[in-house]
């Protein structure tokens, strides 16, 4: 006999059980009631964005992890012998495919303030929770499938936002019971640097190997350095910099004497001495640190930059982002500000599973289980389930009128709290015997009563 093969899905996605369901929703709910405290409104925008809207906003690696998608239709009459022999590839992936998975929020976000400028109030404060899509190498806490919280604020310079998101990261993770810490960088003060080594034109090769420190090390991000074409004398130049310790006011002081010939700069530190003096000034009791290497590899970010890390467990950023003054100007806005940061709700999970921090009561979406003995009983259930219903309860009727102990096995494996048991004596009656599913403790109630006890 053949072997049936199991059917399977892409490396790099998930299903979700009805547990893995309720954790998750936990998370998004947390999120959620955060950002609509600081007056955020929620938008989505579509899976499917036109790759002119993509390509070119994540850098070099970040074009190469988009997912594209052919044309429909006959995509191969794009392409001939000639194109096929003499075109790059690149060129040729333009001609059979226009759209893509959107990489991540941001950039779609651009687009849609852009396009709907007319529509909008500034400063325009949204979040958008939403899955996104990257052609990366799946590995612990990293997806190719996976969801972003994002909250931005636009049309603003002012630095009061950038706190409100600082204040967003501690409330957040307060009510998560995760222990973070802030990292905190500028842009700025990285092109400053960028000019004190000598080298301003080559601000993306820095960053964007500075970025990997935390993975590959020093001696990596030198090697990396040197092989962008940097002079050993430039890579030397930036090895202070990088091994800056002390509190923050210790290295603001140094980088303000380092880089002081650097207007850049300057008003890097400037924006970045003025958080800290607004975080303080707000009684923001989260742990923030300068770091200097945290230079968070995407092009459009222009000030500030954050990144958010749990100190309990072995783990990459659970949230980012920073300010972008000149995205919206790439798609015909210029001179719209915008700083947002992103939570990555999929690394959040892990946090919370391996820590063991979600609720006991996550699971518990149904507050009362009718059991019954027989059919007529069955009937009398349905009629006080719709009314506990229409009080709002969450409320189940065991379908099958089957032997107790397989609905009680039903009701313990969706940690349903409370069990109305249904029989002669309770219809003759009209009571319910209720079953109190952690205590073991049985009594009749009247529907009146039962009311009360679930509302209570």
């Amino acid at each position: 006999m053949a072997q049936i093969t199991k059917p399977s899905i892409p490396k790099g996605t998930r299903d979700f059980s009805p547990l893995q369901m309720a954790r998750r929703n936990y998370i998004f709910d947390t999120i959620k009631s955060v950002f609509r405290l600081y007056g955020f409104q929620q938008i989505e925008t579509p899976a499917l964005e036109n790759l002119s809207t993509l390509m070119g906003k994540y850098g070099e690696e970040g074009d190469k992890l988009l997912f594209k998608i052919l044309n429909s239709g006959d995509w191969k009459a794009a392409l001939d012998g000639e194109a096929l022999q003499t075109q790059t590839i690149g060129a040729l992936t333009g001609k059979v495919s226009e759209k893509g998975l959107r990489y991540d929020l941001t950039v779609p976000f651009a687009r849609f303030v852009t396009q709907y400028r007319n529509d909008i109030s500034f400063p325009f404060k949204r979040y958008q929770i939403q899955p996104v899509w990257r052609a990366d190498r799946p590995q612990k806490g990293r997806y190719r499938e996976f969801y972003q919280c994002d909250v931005d604020v636009v049309g603003t310079d002012s630095l009061v936002s950038e706190l409100e998101l600082i204040q967003i990261v501690e409330e957040v993770y307060r009510r998560l019971g995760i222990r973070v810490c802030l990292k905190l960088n500028n842009r700025k003060i990285l092109a400053g640097i960028a000019e004190y080594i000598g080298c301003p034109e080559r601000i993306v090769d820095i960053t964007v190997a500075i970025d990997k420190m935390d993975k590959i090390g020093l001696d990596k991000v030198n090697e990396e350095l040197l092989s962008k074409g940097l002079s050993q004398e430039a890579v030397e130049a930036l090895q202070p910099i990088l091994a800056l310790s002390g509190t923050n006011a210790d290295k603001l002081a140094t980088l303000r004497t380092v880089l002081a010939g650097s207007e850049t700069g300057v008003k890097g530190i400037e924006e970045t001495e003025t958080i800290f003096g607004l975080c303080e000034a707000a009684g923001v009791n989260l742990n923030i640190e300068l770091d200097l290497t945290l230079a968070r590899g995407l092009n459009y970010y222009t000030g500030a930059i954050f990144e958010v890390k749990a100190l309990d467990v072995q783990m990459g950023s659970i949230t980012g982002g920073g300010r972008y003054d000149n995205l919206t100007g790439i798609f015909g806005m210029p001179g719209v500000s915008g700083v947002g940061i992103s939570f990555g709700a999929d690394r959040i999970y892990d946090v919370l599973t391996e820590l063991d921090l979600y609720p006991q009561d996550v699971l518990q979406s149904t507050q009362l289980l009718f059991a019954t003995f027989g059919t007529d009983e069955l009937r009398y259930a349905l009629t006080w389930a719709k009314q506990l219903r229409a009080e709002g309860l969450n409320v189940e009727v065991f379908p099958e009128a089957t032997k107790m102990k397989k609905q009680m096995g039903y009701a313990d494996s969706k940690a349903i709290p409370f069990v109305a048991i249904v029989g002669g004596d309770e219809m003759a009656e009209q009571v319910v015997m209720l079953k109190n599913m952690t205590s073991g403790e049985q009594r009749k109630v009247t529907l009146s009563q039962l009311l009360e006890i679930m509302k209570g």
